[in-house]
């Protein structure tokens, strides 16, 4: 997919929750170990359980930030910091992709995901909110604490960790998926999941000087886009991505969907409102033809949140509408077959067609859809 040649960077703020002993800081490891290139803004509330010995560590921006090898940021804050460091990490100057929130330790995640979602910031974006468990404990935790049913129905994604360990994983994982709504639910062990579920992974670039995880740890890019627009109207792609490294046992599933003709918008909103479980990420362009003709809009989907970003088109722009899609047990085909539905080669425009679209286009004066965004 092409990358975007103007219009907003806003930085996914993820919140990564999960009681005592699920994993998270062992999943956060794992992310950081395998960022791909990708610059992390680690927000943890102590760097104790953090492989600071892994990394080689360049420098401090204050008493309680590390810079790490690989060029992303460490900070222990409490809640009380918590929105000074986001204005930090989301600086252009730091040149972080992705912000990581521990939430262990700081506040309860619905509190956490409530000031991302309410935040100010124009240089960030709510990037959903990851809850693990240990799938071992899972009865033993729910029991001491009952109020994870209320976290994992707020989840994007639930990583069901320690599964080798558990005598009955397929049934934690179908009580899982009863207690969430709408969310993808992942297997894992070590707490291994494909990166590309919270952020895009770049290339690793050849750095000179200090060592990265990059250089510590093998990875395998695996992740590439075999697209071609030139003879097709449209084109309609998907994978299976397993344990492609012999580490990754949660495997996920994508959709590529281009097309020529442009997409009618109130197809689009109705298909986004009717999204099913388990699709997570959704991320690309979308032509909406002569109800737009000045605009492209970016598209910005994690769970059950949405937002809509129109830029210009640029001149040398092909007018395309290319989208990925991204979950755990989604069926790519009819996803496929849905959004082929959603397009429309009507030569005017509807008079109030894009009314639904605008709901999720952020107002400069403060969110035009309410605080959250949702669908």
């Amino acid at each position: 997919m092409s990358q975007p040649s103007q219009g907003p960077q806003q930085i996914p703020v993820v919140v990564l929750a999960g009681f005592l002993g699920s994993g998270k800081t062992t999943l956060l490891n794992h992310l950081l170990h395998r960022s791909g290139g990708t610059r992390i803004g680690a927000v943890v509330n102590d760097f104790g359980a953090i492989e600071i010995d892994a990394m080689a560590v360049a420098g401090a921006l204050g008493d309680s930030t590390v810079s790490l090898g690989n060029g992303c940021l460490c900070c222990a804050v409490d809640a009380s910091e918590l929105d000074v460091y986001l204005e930090r990490l989301a600086r252009p100057s730091t040149g972080i992709d992705v912000i990581v929130i521990e939430a262990s330790g700081l506040a309860e995640p619905q509190e956490l995901v409530r000031m991302v979602l309410a935040s100010e910031h124009p240089g960030i974006v709510y990037g959903g909110l990851v809850e693990v468990v240990d799938a071992a404990e899972f009865d033993d935790t729910r029991a001491k604490h009952p109020e994870i049913d209320r976290h994992l129905a707020l989840a994007d994604l639930v990583v069901v960790n320690k599964l080798d360990r558990a005598a009955d994983g397929e049934r934690v994982l179908g009580l899982v998926r009863e207690l969430t709504d709408r969310a993808a639910v992942v297997p894992a062990t070590y707490a291994r999941i494909d990166p590309e579920f919270l952020f895009e992974c770049r290339p690793s670039q050849e750095r000179i000087g200090q060592l990265s995880f990059d250089d510590l740890h093998e990875h395998h890019e695996h992740h590439e886009d075999h697209e071609s627009h030139d003879d097709h109207e449209s084109h309609v792609g998907h994978e299976s991505h397993g344990d492609h490294t012999g580490h990754l046992h949660a495997g996920y599933d994508s959709l590529s969907f281009t097309s020529e003709v442009a997409l009618d918008p109130r197809r689009l909103i109705a298909f986004l409102d009717t999204r099913p479980e388990g699709l997570y990420r959704i991320k690309g362009y979308v032509d909406f033809g002569p109800n737009d003709v000045r605009n492209r809009y970016a598209v910005h989907a994690v769970g059950r949140f949405l937002r809509f970003y129109p830029e210009p088109w640029a001149n040398a722009d092909a007018r395309l509408t290319q989208l990925v899609l991204i979950g755990s047990g989604i069926d790519a085909s009819a996803l496929g077959k849905e959004l082929e539905a959603c397009k429309s080669d009507a030569p005017q425009a509807d008079e109030h067609g894009m009314w639904g679209v605008l709901r999720y286009v952020q107002d400069p004066e403060g969110p035009s859809e309410g605080p959250s965004g949702e669908a």
